[in-house]
Formats: structure tokens, sequence, C-alpha cells
């Protein structure tokens, strides 16, 4: 099978909801096969890698003293600092998605690892505040590409019955990489120079997935059609659907062409950008995938639960705790804990019900630190030692975080289910720029707006923001889960249809029981 499967437009709209392969080998994998667990955990060391950065600058920050150009870091020259990282990651995510598509999902993630370790060698070595920021940019380039290609990655391998869990894991992989980041910072913030051995042994991960990647992991199955790389594409299929027949197997290859046009294989890369930005923005159904994909994404950030990620340690000093890195611990293991849990529930109970649960706890949260942070005076740090609205606001803090991991922590990150093949690294790489960008700003005001207008009104807004945020997701926001990635483009044609949507969900989930019975 060397060329091109032959199809036509007509026999591709008619059968385009349909999915009849797909459905067949979800409902023969009773779990996913060893390839797809060894490839999900290998791509998550990226959200690792993403959570891990996240979490050292926060105790980096605080640890630094004067290792910089002899002096201090002032408020501007930490947010300088940290949000470095967050504009490399919105520039390169803009085309990462177009180099998914040009390059394959393994290659991007390989020259992920190359910026990371890049970045992470010029801040180890450095003495001098611009090249810290410049590492951090660099470092910051490989993490956006990774944010976006490593859920892509495991999205287009997994079988739809199982693709919410184990794209989790990847967000999972983020909040364990916090995790260790606070640990290792609550280690080593006191020693001389420590924040440099924080920063080094980001390496070892880093490492760890380019062996991995470059000599034992293929390419996705999609990708490899896209590229009428047909018997590649079988081999890969067979290894995930094991208890498959070939003929299935052959039968979900010619599906797969069918469903997904792409571009003319004599097109340049000018052109097949140019095809994909106008499949994008000129399908109805393209466009309500962005505008959900890019609404969950900024959601995820103007709730505030970076600007608590990046400055948790800067936070906890500022009211009184004499270890603030080691407190910040209880935030990122709740992050951590929690996220677990959403890996169980994701798929059975559904993306969309999970935030419409969550979001609500979130809010009442943020209320809570808002009226905290009321009462504590930030300014006399000594009087704030017996100060009991210091320690309710470490417990709204760590209700902030788990009500946000569980839902909106996740969700987002399942963005690449809802665009089709010829436009799914493309819309990918729109909406994980929304995430950066969204990012950027809070780790670049967030520090100055909790000096200018209080932490209490920073607070409130954020809140404000998670109302809005209710709204967003109740009005347009389908459920997704349990549907094939070919489906939702014709779930999307004529609306939002968030009712027909949970009726699909429900239906799957007997489907699957049924052909599971006989």
């Amino acid at each position: 099978m060397q060329q091109p499967l032959s199809f036509d437009r007509e026999r591709t709209e008619s059968t385009a909801s349909q999915s009849t392969s797909n459905t067949l080998l979800d409902a023969l994998s009773d779990k996913p096969s060893n390839l797809v667990w060894t490839l999900t955990f290998v791509t998550s060391i990226s959200g690792f890698l993403f959570g891990y950065d996240t979490g050292y600058i926060s105790s980096v920050l605080v640890s630094i003293g004067s290792d910089l150009n002899g002096k201090e870091l002032s408020i501007k020259q930490r947010e300088y600092i940290s949000s470095a990282t967050s504009l490399g990651a919105l520039l390169s995510s803009i085309l990462t998605g177009f180099l998914a598509d040009l390059i394959g999902r393994k290659f991007t993630l390989i020259l992920s690892d190359l910026l990371f370790i890049i970045g992470a060698l010029i801040q180890y070595f450095t003495y001098d505040l611009n090249e810290m920021i410049i590492g951090r940019l660099i470092m910051g380039f490989g993490v956006g590409l990774g944010s976006l290609c490593a859920p892509l990655y495991i999205s287009e391998l997994s079988p739809s019955k199982f693709r919410g869990r184990l794209v989790t894991i990847n967000c999972l992989a983020i909040t364990g990489g916090q995790l260790i980041a606070y640990s290792i910072g609550a280690i080593f913030s006191n020693l001389s120079h420590g924040w440099r051995i924080i920063i080094l042994l980001s390496l070892l991960p880093c490492i760890i997935q380019f062996i991995s990647i470059s000599f034992f992991l293929p390419d996705s199955p999609r990708y490899l059609i896209m590229k009428n790389k047909f018997n590649d594409a079988i081999i890969v299929l067979k290894k995930i659907y094991p208890n498959s027949s070939d003929s299935l197997i052959h039968s979900n290859v010619e599906e797969l062409q069918q469903l997904n046009l792409l571009w003319n294989n004599n097109d340049n890369i000018f052109q097949k950008l140019l095809s994909s930005w106008i499949e994008l923005f000129s399908i109805s159904s393209n466009k309500r995938s962005l505008i959900i994909a890019c609404g969950l994404q900024a959601i995820q950030q103007f709730v505030g639960f970076n600007a608590l990620m990046y400055f948790s340690s800067s936070i906890f000093e500022l009211v009184g705790f004499k270890n603030s890195t080691f407190v910040s611990c209880f935030i990122a293991g709740t992050n951590f804990f929690t996220t677990i849990i959403a890996l169980f529930i994701i798929d059975k109970i559904g993306r969309r019900k999970i935030l419409l649960y969550s979001i609500p706890l979130l809010f009442s949260s943020q209320i809570i630190c808002a009226l905290s942070f009321a009462h504590i005076d930030i300014n006399d740090i000594n009087n704030n030692n017996n100060n009991i609205w210091k320690y309710i606001l470490l417990i709204s803090l760590i209700m902030f975080e788990m009500f946000y991991s569980i839902g909106l922590g996740n969700v987002p990150w399942q963005q690449s289910e809802l665009f089709p093949q010829k436009v799914r690294g493309l819309g990918s790489s729109l909406s994980t720029a929304t995430n950066w960008f969204g990012s950027m700003v809070l780790s670049y005001f967030f520090l100055s707006l909790m000096n200018s207008i209080s932490p209490s009104l920073t607070f409130l807004i954020f809140a404000f923001n998670t109302l809005i945020s209710f709204i967003f997701i109740y009005y347009l926001y389908p459920e997704l889960s349990g549907l094939q990635l070919e489906q939702v483009q014709d779930l999307l044609s004529d609306g939002f249809n968030v009712s027909k949507s949970i009726n699909l969900h429900n239906d799957s989930l007997n489907g699957y029981q049924l052909i599971n019975q006989h």
C-alpha cells in the first residue's frame, strides 16, 4: 500500500461521522497496549519539564539572592525572569502545530528537548541577569513545542475511550514536575548557589526523553497516513490494537485516509500553511472548534493559577511564612494528587461535567483568598506571625489548587480532539499560543498588580474571570468524551450542539458495552 488510497469527496462526506473501524477497534481494546503506555509515559516527560519549569522558578526567585549582577532582584526583574519562558513558549507554539505536521510529532519533541537543554545550561552557568532571561527564553521555546506536541502525540495514538485519561497523564506529569521542583527547591534553596543545582537537575529527564523518542518510538498513525506512509502506519496500528485482525487494521487506514482530506503533496510549505489557515477560518465547524479551544486555554490562565505557581513562594514570604518554599510544597502536592483523581474519572464522568462541577468550587476558594488577604497586613510581616488569616489563606489556596487541577488544569489540554487532521496542528498551535499569552501576561504583571491594587482585589479579578468562564463552558462547550477524533467536526458543523453531544457521549458508552457483550 504505497500509493494514496483512492476516494472521492462525496463518499468521504457521507462517512465522515461514522468512524466504523475506529469504533470496532476501540471496543476490542480492553486496555491500552504496551506501545500506547510506553509512548504516553515517555511523551509525558515533556509535561514533567513544563511543570518543573513553572515550579522551580518559584523557589529560584526567592533564593537567587545577589548572584546575578551582584544585586538583589527587584519585583520587575522577577517578573522579567518568570515571563521570559512564557514569551518563548508563546512564540514557538504559534508555529509548533505546523512544524509537527511538517516534520512529525516525534521530531518536534526531539527539537523541544534540544532547546530545553540549551536554555537550562545558559541559566546554570550565568552570573548576568540578561543572560538568565535569554536562557529562560530559549527554554521557553522548548516548553512551547513540548506543551503542544505531547498531548497531540498522545491523543493521536490513543483509543478514544482511553484518550482522556492518557492525555491527563501528561497533565499529571506537569503537576508531578511542579511538586518535585518545589521539593527540590525546599532542599537546595538554602545552599549557596543551590538554585543552580535546581536548574541543572532538569537536564536528566530531558536527556531520557531525547534518547527514548529518538531511538525507540514511532510517529503517530495519523501523521504517517498524512504522509502516505501506509505500511508504517499499519505496523504502528497493529501495536496499538494487538487483538485486532489485519483486515480491520487495513480498513482503519483506508477510513482515516478518506476522513482526513489533506494538502496536495505537490504544494510547497507556504501553500500548505496557507491552505490550513483558509481551512481553519472558512469552515464553520473549525471556527467553532477554535473558539472552544482558545476559550478554554484563556480561561485556564486568567483564573490565576499560573500566577500562583510562579509566585507561590513569594506570596507566602509576603504574608509571613518563614520557609515559604516548603509551604509551597502543599500547593504543588495538592495539584499532583488531585490530578490523579481526574485521571480516573475524566472519561467516565466527561470533560464538560467535570468543569461544571469544579468551577463553582474554584470560584468560592478565590473569594475566600480575597477575604483572607483583606485581613493580612503585607507591609508588616512580623505582626502576621499569629494572624489566623494567613492560615486560612493557605487553606483557601490549597482549595484553589484542588478545584482547579481536577477540571481546568486538565480539560483544555484535550484540545487536539476538537480539530480534524488537516488543521489539527494549526488549531492546536493557536490555542496553545493563547495559553502562553495568558501565562506571559500573568507572570509579567502579577506581582505589580498585587502591589498596586492589593492582593485582595487581584484575587477578586480572578474570581470574576472564573464566573465568566462558567457561562462560556455552560453554553458553548459540548461533551466530547468517547467521541472519535473524526466525529467532532460533524458535531460542530451546524452549531455547538451541547445537548446532542451529551446524547452522543451516552450512546458511545452504551455502544462499547453492547459490542463487548457480543
